[in-house]
């Protein structure tokens, strides 16, 4: 069975540190580049960062760059985001997602996960 599981969101403080989790349980994705994207309470989802299948290659959406940071770990079929300094226009529903075609267009994909809520409080 095809499924995402994200975990780690929680409330924090401003300028708190969350590491998010995307677990791929049934090892369907580990040729294919993953990504996170966000949405906030009345806002559309958006890109937040990408790994390619190896870890060789990454992308951030600008707000991304410097604070958080995408790795995935092959052998356990795990995806995260180290997201540091965090803010309050951080807060968001966290989901993890999967396409072959996610450096090509970031804008959409085939697979995610339910999602993680990060709540920072000012």
């Amino acid at each position: 069975q095809v499924q995402l599981k994200e975990s780690g969101g929680g409330l924090v403080q401003v300028g708190a540190s969350l590491r998010l989790s995307c677990a791929d349980s049934g090892r369907a994705f580990s040729g294919y580049p993953m990504g996170w994207y966000r949405q906030a309470p009345g806002k559309e989802r958006e890109f937040v960062a990408a790994v390619n299948w190896n870890g060789g290659a990454t992308d951030y959406a600008d707000f991304a760059k410097g604070r958080f940071t995408i790795s995935r770990d092959s052998a356990e079929n795990t995806v995260y985001l180290q997201m540091n300094s965090l803010k309050p226009e951080d807060t968001a529903v966290y989901y993890c997602a999967a396409d072959r075609n996610l450096f090509l267009d970031s804008t959409r994909a085939d697979y995610w996960g339910q999602g993680t809520r990060v709540t920072v409080s000012a």
